[in-house]
């Protein structure tokens, strides 16, 4: 696997990897993540790659780690409720 670029967009580690015929989207949020893979034959080059990486996708990423985060901590709260 190969890193094509890591940059940081509204709070987001973001980097970039070339693998397996795809690449590979990786953001971070503390300790969330989210990935997606898309086709080498999906975009022309790396350049239009980043552009997938608009204020849209991002504001979308940023609200699913909002819902991430939410799931986890309800989840972490139940476990603590049941008990041993």
């Amino acid at each position: 696997m190969r890193v094509i670029n890591e940059k940081v967009v509204e709070g987001c580690k973001v980097t970039l990897y070339h693998w397996n015929n795809r690449y590979i989207i990786k953001l971070e949020h503390g300790l969330l993540e989210q990935t997606f893979k898309v086709s080498e034959f999906d975009v022309l080059d790396e350049a239009e790659l980043l552009r997938l990486l608009d204020a849209e996708f991002v504001q979308q990423a940023l609200n699913r780690f909002t819902d991430m985060g939410q799931s986890i901590h309800a989840a972490l709260e139940r476990a603590q409720d049941a008990g041993p």
